[in-house]
């Protein structure tokens, strides 16, 4: 019987060891790209989950199904965009020049996307040398600091670094800087990259909530080990254009690619029409950046209090959504970043 395998049945894809002494080649066989899913004629539509679809179908036994909705489709596209893989780790730079536009709220909101609804590790570190907020914005209660973690006498597992760490209700885990101004002050740019290469070993996505000036110690090395940046502006002339100012000083001192690949956030903190043209701002930043997002004011933001996810208006949830989401797109490129 001849058991060759001709070669036009198998797929272009498919790989050819080299033959061995006295042995024939050995072909792997692939999945042809010609015959997926899409070749399927009239397949079984998703159950609905949602409105008067769900009804029908429930109200059918499932004999009529209308199929889900183009909004349960988009849904199911920005969850799938969320929970991209991720190989190792990926850090996030979330900052701005001008304070008081919402960095600190961008970085709570964005990490307890990605906590809620990834199953991996998410932690946020506050790099602010000026008293920085981000633990007060997160939880409760934060006793324990930076400061803490980077004096512990073993953090190879992580239990012991759990001991460090506070999570939100969002299951997102925050480490706050050091209350003592004299302390914080000198949390320097070694002390950065240790902190970063203890959570690395423990956590899939890493944000950093960085102060507002650019020359203080830690945040060369943020910039170095940052794989994005998340550049946070108010939808105000002053705040757009220290943003804008922000990118002219990364590209200005080597950090060209870190710009371009950076995602711009418009948070409104105040109620009302904005005094700028938001579409003209979002154009300006589109062309200089990977992605521009719009986060509206939300009164429960406003408070200044603890974030709770489960507390912001529908829009303001989804605009964090679709920020995670142009974030996450550039999970399958992180080795490339790390290499620069």
């Amino acid at each position: 019987m001849n058991t060759h395998v001709p070669t036009s049945t198998v797929p272009e894809a498919a790989a050819r060891q080299p033959e061995r002494a006295g042995q024939p080649a050995q072909i792997h066989l692939g999945l042809d790209p010609g015959l997926d899913q899409s070749t399927l004629v009239n397949p079984v539509k998703a159950a609905p989950t949602t409105g008067w679809r769900k009804l029908v179908h429930a109200a059918s036994r499932g004999r009529i199904n209308p199929g889900v909705s183009a909004s349960e489709q988009r849904e199911e596209q920005l969850n799938a965009a969320i929970c991209a893989p991720l190989r190792g780790d990926y850090r996030i730079a979330v900052m701005s020049l001008k304070g008081g536009v919402g960095k600190t709220t961008t970085t709570v909101g964005l990490g307890g996307v990605f906590a809620q609804q990834r199953g991996d590790r998410v932690i946020a570190i506050d790099a602010n040398p000026d008293l920085g907020t981000l633990a007060q914005r997160a939880v409760d209660s934060a006793p324990s600091t930076i400061r803490d973690l980077l004096c512990a006498p073993d953090t190879s597992r992580y239990p012991q670094v759990r001991s460090y760490t506070h999570q939100a209700t969002s299951r997102l885990e925050v480490i706050g800087s050091e209350r003592d101004p004299a302390v914080s002050e000198a949390f320097s740019e070694a002390d950065y990259r240790r902190a970063v290469d203890i959570l690395q070993h423990h956590y899939n996505i890493i944000l950093t909530d960085c102060g507002t000036g650019l020359m203080h110690s830690a945040m060369a090395g943020v910039l170095d080990l940052a794989n994005t940046l998340v550049l946070v502006t108010s939808p105000a002339l002053d705040g757009a254009q220290s943003a804008s100012a922000t990118l002219d000083w990364l590209n200005l001192h080597g950090y060209d690619q870190l710009a371009a690949n950076a995602v711009v956030v418009i948070s409104a903190a105040a109620p009302g029409k904005p005094t700028v043209d938001i579409a003209r701002v979002a154009e300006h930043f589109a062309a200089r950046t990977r992605a521009v997002h719009t986060i509206p004011y939300d009164r429960h933001l406003a408070e200044g209090s603890v974030v709770d996810m489960s507390r912001l208006s529908s829009a303001t949830h989804d605009a964090y959504r679709e920020l995670a989401a142009s974030v996450a797109a550039d999970f399958s490129s992180w080795h490339r970043h790390a290499a620069w």
